[in-house]
């Protein structure tokens, strides 16, 4: 048999396999964050969001292992991860992360990650010429970020970012309205539902300087049942690039 037919052949067998190597698997607990439009419970308590469709596509009707969500601030949700209340979350990999959660290769999403800042900002041409994160810190910017962020300390604070943190995402907005601080980091598609609810759309400019992307992927508790699945997992994902199913879930959200 040629190799193009054992291409062929090879997701059909995926999707037959798979299924039943976690039949008797306890649901896994996914604890995520509500931040539109990544993942959210609508009014009537119906999930959405594009990495929720993602993940249950993949994990629960390609893998066969039912999920279970449940929201929590950010910081729970990874607290609850360490002390074995939750099996997943959805993030990207960090150094920290990686001493009680295992993840797989192939990343499920890479987030754009554009600078913000606020309007009459009296140095915006500098930050617009800004051409890397080590920039920001020879510049003496400073950047405002949110509890938890593993990616913005891996990445920004490590290379000596003077940094402010709130506790909660969205207030963000209000903390670089205020002029309390410089830029802002964040992916514009979930940054501006925030900012417009925060009130202060007119005093916050995107910069359309992108920085960064975040690969996000679910990282899965070590001693979680069902942290085996991890290792099929990056062969669905492919599976889901190819077949088109993650575009058509992206292009239903922006």
């Amino acid at each position: 048999m040629c190799a193009s037919r054992f291409r062929s052949i090879g997701p059909i067998l995926l999707c037959l396999i798979l299924p039943s190597l976690s039949q008797g698997q306890p649901p896994m607990r996914m604890a995520y964050p509500t931040f539109p439009p990544f993942h959210w419970a609508d009014e009537s308590g119906a999930l959405k969001g594009f990495l929720y469709e993602i993940v249950t596509e993949a994990l629960e009707k390609r893998m066969g292992q039912p999920l279970t969500w449940t929201a929590y601030p950010w910081v729970r949700c990874q607290e609850n991860l360490k002390t074995g209340q939750a099996d997943a979350i959805i993030t990207v990999p960090t150094t920290e992360r990686a001493a009680y959660t295992a993840t797989h290769r192939r990343p499920i999403y890479k987030k754009s990650l554009n600078l913000f800042t606020y309007a009459d900002h009296p140095r915006m041409a500098e930050i617009k010429e800004i051409g890397g994160i080590a920039d920001m810190g020879n510049s003496g910017f400073s950047v405002i970020t949110y509890s938890g962020n593993g990616w913005h300390n891996d990445h920004v604070r490590s290379q000596g970012v003077r940094t402010y943190e709130v506790a909660i995402l969205k207030n963000v907005w209000k903390m670089l309205a205020e002029k309390r601080g410089d830029l802002v980091i964040e992916w514009p598609p979930g940054a501006w539902p925030d900012i417009a609810g925060e009130g202060v759309a007119d005093r916050i400019v995107d910069t359309r300087k992108t920085i960064a992307e975040m690969p996000f992927h679910v990282l899965i508790r070590k001693n979680a049942p069902m942290v085996g699945l991890l290792a099929d997992l990056d062969a669905v994902i492919e599976q889901m690039e190819r077949d088109g199913t993650i575009a058509a879930i992206l292009d239903r959200y922006y």
